[in-house]
């Protein structure tokens, strides 16, 4: 939903309840697994963003906390609405504030998947925490988003991952796409910074 001025919160909770009963808006549900083969994903736009938060258990423990409240959403751009901690299943909606255009999208979405668990890489065990979410029809875009927290016991290192798998939906989004893509781009580096930022500022 496309809106001029910021929608009321009785809005957007109207918005969001009407969104619960939707299906997906792409064939490929859980395409940020990595186990999709690559050539399934032809004509999608795959972007990988990745930031170092630190090191040790407590900042995975901090970075784990800051995935539950939706803090990898940056509150200069974004607010989510019906931010239950993520679990399968979960609809929410995002409002989003293009810049510098005086526009604001409201973009529903839902839980795919949850993720905790450790697996082993190149023979170092690497502990994970994250979702991913998947789009609904009146989204202006289509496919999913992943948010991954992982803490590499071999070299210590904390890491935020936001893969994002997605084609343009609506007509207005198609039109303009050069400049939706800079907002995505925009969005990743924005939200690597306030994971970063929120994982500084639980300390203590």
């Amino acid at each position: 939903m496309f809106c001029i001025r910021r929608p009321k919160e009785s809005r957007i909770h109207a918005y969001l309840a009407g969104q619960c009963q939707q299906f997906f808006s792409y064939e490929l549900v859980g395409c940020t697994r990595s186990n999709v083969p690559s050539d399934q994903l032809r004509g999608w736009n795959v972007d990988h963003h990745q930031v170092v938060l630190g090191c040790g258990a407590e900042t995975f423990r901090r970075a784990r906390a800051a995935i539950e409240a939706w803090k990898m959403f940056p509150a200069e751009t974004t607010a989510v609405f019906g931010p239950e901690k993520p679990r399968e299943g979960l609809t929410v909606a995002v409002l989003f504030q293009a810049w510098p255009a005086p526009l604001w999208l409201l973009m529903p979405a839902r839980v795919v998947y949850a993720i905790e668990d450790s697996v082993t890489h190149d023979g170092q065990q690497i502990d994970r925490f994250g979702f991913a979410y998947g789009t609904l029809p009146d989204h202006p875009e289509r496919g999913e988003e992943r948010f991954l927290v992982e803490w590499n016991r071999g070299d210590d290192s904390v890491h935020y991952d936001l893969l994002a798998i997605s084609q343009p939906q609506q007509l207005l989004v198609r039109l303009g796409y050069p400049y939706a893509r800079q907002q995505q781009a925009r969005f990743r580096r924005l939200s690597g910074l306030a994971m970063q930022r929120a994982v500084a500022e639980s300390v203590g």
